[in-house]
């Protein structure tokens, strides 16, 4: 008689669990894991966030080990100590703090199998890069979310090319698909109003600075149209001052919000002045959503979107391209509704989350010679 042999025991390990994109990343993946084939663990560098309850009603045990402050090295030896308490046969780390600490921490917990997490081309910090290159011999694998990232990491980041992955983002187009426009704790809109939404971090990185100076081009040339800004950030306070220093009444600041589809069924353009990415989540929800994206060309938007077919794409930076762009959208039904049909078409058929969990478990038992 065969006897199937038991889950191996996998962890995944990842710097924090707020709602984020890499967060909802991970989520989405070991949700999907055959558990007749894995016994997953997920650790959390950071005290417990929004989304562990999401993971510990999916049946996914959640450690989380309290590091107060990125620099807070104790953490590393309660990593080491749960991962001989787990005893995985491989470990695959999200963002770069666990990426760091995870693959040091292996060393010391019985040497499994690695598998780094590469969510961005990384522009801001050199230091980072010079860690990841310092330490990339302790890693099997590195999952890119796309091509860009991948050709980033080699050139700029001077990765070993061999141990390069790339794995995209996906995203769960039935949760747009039953998601029905947003009506509450919602600014007013006037008669004639269009809503140009954005959603992610108010970060330098994603560019966010630029909005106040696009609405107020749009403005003076007579547009209609109010902005909604999703999400929390470093750049919160320095928006409102600009908010409020041009008297931008049709740009709001909505927080982080749990109804991100609904907003998106509820706009009517999404506007993505992004500076550097690697796949953008907001981006491939938009699509999903079937909304008119005008974007930057960073990282990973080649590989979604043809400006000009599916999309507006403009230079990063370029303040009149991008207010131009999305006039031009906005007094063009038709070109809206191409645009969005074509974008919605290429997500259902490429970015699925079966697709993005099957490319990982596969990756994973090709690491361990069980092929």
């Amino acid at each position: 008689m065969n006897v199937s042999p038991p889950p191996r025991p996998i962890a995944f390990c990842i710097t924090e669990l707020d709602p984020g994109g890499a967060e909802q990343a991970l989520l989405q993946i070991v949700s999907r894991l055959d558990r007749s084939r894995w016994d997953p663990l997920v650790i959390c560098l950071a005290g417990r966030g929004p989304l562990v309850e999401e993971f510990e009603r999916a049946g996914i045990p959640v450690r989380c080990l309290g590091a107060r402050g990125k620099r807070n090295l104790s953490v590393l030896f309660r990593l080491i100590s749960a991962l001989r308490q787990h005893r995985p046969v491989l470990l695959q780390t999200f963002l770069f703090h666990a990426n760091l600490l995870g693959r040091v921490a292996a060393l010391f917990a019985g040497r499994p199998r690695v598998v780094s997490g590469i969510r961005v081309a990384e522009r801001r910090s050199r230091w980072y890069l010079r860690l990841d290159r310092w330490t990339d011999w302790l890693v099997d694998r590195h999952v890119c979310v796309s091509t860009a990232v991948a050709r980033f990491s080699e050139q700029v980041g001077r990765l070993n090319r061999r141990k390069l992955v790339v794995i995209p983002n996906g995203v769960d187009v039935a949760r747009f698909d039953a998601a029905v426009p947003a009506t509450t704790d919602l600014p007013a809109i006037g008669e004639g109003e269009k809503i140009a939404l954005y959603v992610g971090r108010l970060d330098q990185q994603k560019g966010v600075d630029l909005l106040p100076e696009i609405a107020k081009t749009l403005r003076e040339n007579g547009s209609q149209l109010q902005w909604w800004l999703v999400g929390e950030g470093a750049m919160r306070g320095e928006l409102e001052q600009r908010i409020k220093r041009d008297s931008l009444d049709n740009m709001h600041l909505l927080g982080r919000r749990e109804d991100i589809p609904a907003l998106m069924k509820r706009a009517d353009l999404f506007v993505f002045p992004s500076r550097w990415e690697g796949m953008p989540n907001a981006i491939l929800e938009a699509m999903a959503a079937g909304l008119p994206i005008v974007s930057t060309a960073v990282e990973g938007i080649d590989e979604l979107l043809v400006d000009g077919e599916s999309a507006r794409i403009t230079p990063c930076d370029d303040v009149t391209a991008m207010s131009t762009a999305v006039e031009d959208l906005l007094t063009d039904p038709a070109k809206q509704q191409a645009f969005a049909e074509a974008a919605q078409k290429i997500v259902r058929e490429r970015f699925s989350w079966e697709q993005v969990a099957a490319d990982y478990e596969r990756l994973y038992v090709q690491l361990l010679g069980e092929e």
